[in-house]
């Protein structure tokens, strides 16, 4: 079995049997049986162990067995993927084991696999958001900002989800506070309900209050369901998507006479490679960006911008003048993905593209007043 489409098929939960010898077939899966784990808080043995058993549990909870086929198989795939990187993570501090930032750095090698496999997108992101916020509900209830980040997971993840995935981790290990913690997953299930975000997003007054909520102090009081007044001046287009998905093609299919802030015509016209560093394209770039804002008017910003960390400031700066934000998301196979960029004037490295892709962050509803997902 090689193909991605076989592969994949091993990742389909079937209720009678894991297919665990056929999982060994993955080079993630063997690190995981390398990977030891702090004692006090998993007794049972190393992450493979750990993640036997929480697959095992999952699939004799009646809450599991009650979804849907495809709701199964995205609670399964984030149960097989929820501590995927903690080889990558763990580390021995004061004598203990601990696997800090394993959440989110599971998030992004998910993806990549998932999309390496050929998983349907929309199956994929569900299950990254799950293994990235899989252990909040564990403790969600003692934050002081509880309604934020419920409402924040709501956006990209279902909450009714991410409690099962919670609960087949902590009922599939052996612990001394195990029930402590499953009383805080009944008590995440019964705040994300009065919330109104438990099987579906959280709404908002407005697609400006919920761009707002999401800036605001998490202190400072705000409401979601208090609407925020618009006072949005302009509108900006912030293109995302790796190289070669496709970014040109929607901006001349779909933007035709917007001005454009263009990362590759930059690096072009300053002569500088897309391997070497890049602080210079993004001065200018930022630069020719606030000429717009400044008179307020629209622009696309076309550039990867695949991380979070990397549109944060971007995002800030038009919100700071008073834009109006739509994000588009650009993605296409990662077989098709590799053929256009090879076909193009001014094709990036594979390698490089492989580095992009370790910190690959989808955009999400947080960060704009609109979202626009162009994936093929």
């Amino acid at each position: 079995m090689s193909s991605a489409s076989s592969l994949l098929d091993l990742l389909t939960p079937d209720p009678g049997r894991v297919p665990w010898n056929e999982l060994q077939v993955f080079d993630w899966v063997r690190a995981l049986e390398a990977c030891p784990q702090d004692p006090i808080h998993h007794a049972e043995g190393n992450v493979w162990i750990h993640t036997r058993m929480v697959l095992e549990t999952l699939l004799g909870l009646p809450e599991w067995q009650a979804l849907p086929a495809e709701e199964q198989r995205v609670v399964y795939l984030a149960c097989l993927l929820h501590d995927v990187a903690k080889p990558a993570t763990t580390r021995e501090e004061d004598g203990r084991i601990t696997a800090k930032g394993h959440s989110r750095a599971g998030e992004l090698l998910a993806r990549r696999l998932l999309w390496e496999l050929g998983a349907p997108f929309a199956l994929r992101e569900q299950v990254c958001a799950l293994v990235r916020y899989h252990q909040i509900p564990f403790y969600l209830i003692e934050r002081d900002d509880a309604r934020r980040v419920a409402a924040e997971i709501s956006l990209q993840a279902r909450c009714d989800l991410l409690a099962l995935v919670a609960e087949a981790d902590i009922r599939g290990r052996v612990c001394a506070d195990m029930g402590r913690v499953v009383d805080n997953i009944e008590l995440f299930r019964e705040f994300c309900r009065e919330e109104g975000c438990y099987t579906a997003p959280r709404s908002f007054a407005s697609a400006h209050t919920r761009f707002v909520y999401f800036r605001a102090d998490p202190a400072g009081g705000r409401h979601p369901d208090v609407e925020v007044y618009d006072d949005t001046r302009s509108e900006v287009v912030v293109m995302s998507g790796l190289p070669g998905a496709g970014k040109d093609t929607y901006v001349r299919h779909h933007l035709a006479g917007w001005p454009v802030v263009s990362l590759d015509a930059l690096r072009s016209e300053l002569e500088i490679d897309p391997a070497d560093t890049q602080g210079q394209v993004v001065q200018a770039a930022r630069e020719r960006a606030k000429e717009y804002l400044r008179r307020g008017e629209r622009f696309v910003w076309n550039a990867t911008n695949l991380s979070r960390q990397r549109r944060g400031p971007l995002l800030q700066m038009a919100a700071d003048y008073g834009a109006r934000i739509r994000v588009v998301y650009v993605e296409v196979p990662a077989s098709t993905l590799f053929a256009q960029n090879r076909a193009r004037e001014a094709a990036v490295p594979e390698a490089v593209i492989r580095r992009m892709i370790e910190r690959w962050e989808i955009p999400a509803k947080t960060e704009a007043h609109e979202l626009v997902l162009a994936v093929r």
